[in-house]
Parts: structure tokens; sequence; C-alpha cells
């Protein structure tokens, strides 16, 4: 039993040293970074309340990341500060006897994002985008604020992705 206990001792030590690593990987501008404030997002389109349902998405995810605690501006090591630049529309199916009129819609929306210390040096700065399906429906207006919706947490799940991991 002993000389068992003494060839796994040195099989665990060469396993512990392949470079595996528990816990987030952040990029070294941020390694810094604790607490993050997220204040809501400048909407640049002119849809309604978009920036509340983007803030909203992003605070979420980076949580759910659990790289930063996320934090008021005045206890945060930097904030987060987010622009959303435009949503678009494009037409993703087509109605079988009429290729003009389309039946399903690709939606998406594109955030700028920048994260500031303090100071407001700049310490990192990027782009998401996020996208989503639409099926066009009778209630066209319901099934496009659900697209945006979940384009939000697509672009939002982008972002914590970058900042938290740096990919």
């Amino acid at each position: 039993m002993k000389h068992l206990l003494a060839l796994l001792l040195p099989v665990c030590l060469l396993i512990s040293g392949c470079g595996y690593h528990l816990g987030a990987q952040k990029p070294a501008r941020l390694a810094h970074v604790q607490r993050l404030a997220i204040p809501t997002a400048e909407n640049l389109t002119l849809e309604p309340r978009l920036g509340v349902l983007v803030t909203n998405a992003i605070i979420k995810h980076v949580q759910n990341h659990g790289s930063y605690e996320i934090s008021t501006r005045d206890r945060a090591d930097a904030v987060l500060v987010a622009s959303i630049r435009n949503i678009y529309r494009s037409q993703f199916r087509s109605d079988r006897t009429n290729i003009l009129r389309s039946s399903q819609l690709l939606m998406g929306l594109e955030i700028s994002y920048r994260i500031e210390d303090p100071s407001g040096k700049v310490l990192h700065t990027n782009y998401a985008n996020g996208e989503s399906y639409v099926i066009l429906d009778p209630n066209l207006q319901l099934s496009e604020t659900q697209a945006l919706e979940d384009a939000a947490q697509r672009a939002a799940i982008n972002l914590a992705n970058d900042i938290s991991e740096g990919w």
C-alpha cells in the first residue's frame, strides 16, 4: 500500500502542473479589477426601453460568470460603459409563393462598450453583437420585442466572455 501511495504522489504532482487553473482567467489589463459598476446602457436607437433590457442582460451574465462583483460606481474599481449602436433586421426566410414576402426575419443588435477606471482612463474597449430570429405573425410588435430580448441575451454572453476570459 505504501508503494502505491509513493507512486501516486509524483503522478499527482505531475498532473497538477499541466496548466489547468480553477476560476476565471481575466485579460491581463483587467486583472486588477475586482468590482465592476454597470450603469444603464445608452440607447442610440429608436427602440424604447432597450437600454434597461440590455443592461439587465449584461449584469446577469457578468454575475453568472463570477469574475467580477457588481458594485456601485463609488465602490467600483472600474465602470463598464455600454452603448446600443444599432438594431438591424433582414429577411431570413420568404413565403413559398412570393419571395418578396418575408416569413421569418433575422434581428440583431450591436453594442459598443468600454471599461474605464475611476479616473476615466480606458482599460478595455470592444463591441458585441447578438442575433435572433422572429417568425412573422399577426402580433409583429410582440414577436420583435421577444427577438430583441433574445438578441440582447446573446450579446451579453459575448460581452461577458470578452471581459472575463478575453474571448
